[in-house]
């Protein structure tokens, strides 16, 4: 090989090592913006209140009848209201529950109807996705949900024009979390809620995307502990609903009382 040829191929490998770190970025730009809840990469998306005394209760895959009726009796003792995103096969299996959850007054909104990975999906199969669930909560309590929370916080390019053509009015994730889907004890939970500040759109869970019936209690428990502290902190709780007719500037952040190790007390509405 002569010196110009490896002059040559030297070259070649540099362009394509450019290429490739380009190509890398970019990959990783697009993996970012199609889960990172602070992506608006694909579109405009929801995650906070935009109210720093006011929080939002958010919960996903119900409705599940081992959890969200104990779920609703907690939030009403509290005069709490939330958002519950709901899975469309399940609520097929129980439209009372939807029903209760609508007569409540607690906003519902859309969560597919099988909880797939949207981003790997056609706009075709988003639309039935979303559709059939839009149709199953209707048929259950009357209601058009017009929020929707792509599974797994998953969302790509097809996903906001294929929602705004089945009537829904925005994609909705988060700013705090809980990770309720893991197990962990009563303790763990209360310390992870610890987090919340005004502001926030919570997520949490009262089903369990992989079967019906799953074990959401301890979300409930660190509901139980945290709801009457929050709410003496003078935290407010808002829906999805009220976000969107209630524009404001934000406020001076809430002060938030610490956490102890565990749960003090046990209402009625998390008794077994």
């Amino acid at each position: 090989m002569t010196l110009l040829t490896m002059d040559a191929s030297a070259s070649v490998l540099r362009e394509l090592g450019g290429l490739g770190a380009v190509l890398a970025a970019g990959a990783g730009a697009v993996a970012w913006g199609a889960v990172a809840p602070r992506s608006q990469l694909f579109g405009q998306t929801i995650r906070r209140t935009g109210r720093s005394n006011t929080v939002a209760l958010t919960f996903d895959d119900g409705p599940n009848p081992a959890l969200t009726p104990r779920l609703l009796r907690l939030l009403d003792e509290n005069h709490i209201r939330a958002t519950f995103f709901l899975i469309g096969r399940y609520v097929r299996e129980c439209p009372s529950l939807v029903q209760e959850i609508a007569a409540a007054g607690h906003t519902i909104g859309n969560h597919t109807d099988t909880h797939p990975n949207l981003f790997w999906l056609t706009p075709s199969r988003i639309t039935d996705e979303l559709s059939r669930c839009q149709d199953a909560i209707d048929k259950a309590c009357g209601q058009r949900a017009v929020w929707m929370r792509p599974p797994f916080g998953y969302r790509g390019p097809h996903l906001f024009p294929v929602a705004r053509q089945v009537g829904l009015r925005g994609v909705v994730m988060w700013s705090r979390l809980a990770l309720d889907w893991k197990p962990q004890s009563i303790a763990e939970m209360v310390h992870r809620l610890r987090r919340v500040r005004g502001g926030d759109i919570v997520l949490l869970h009262d089903g369990d995307h992989r079967r019906q019936r799953g074990d959401r209690n301890i979300t409930l428990a660190g509901l139980d502990y945290w709801l009457p502290l929050w709410l003496s902190a003078g935290l407010q709780f808002v829906t999805l609903d009220d976000i969107a007719a209630r524009p404001a500037p934000a406020a001076a952040p809430v002060p938030q009382k610490n956490s102890p190790s565990a749960p003090l007390f046990k209402s009625k509405a998390s008794g077994s």
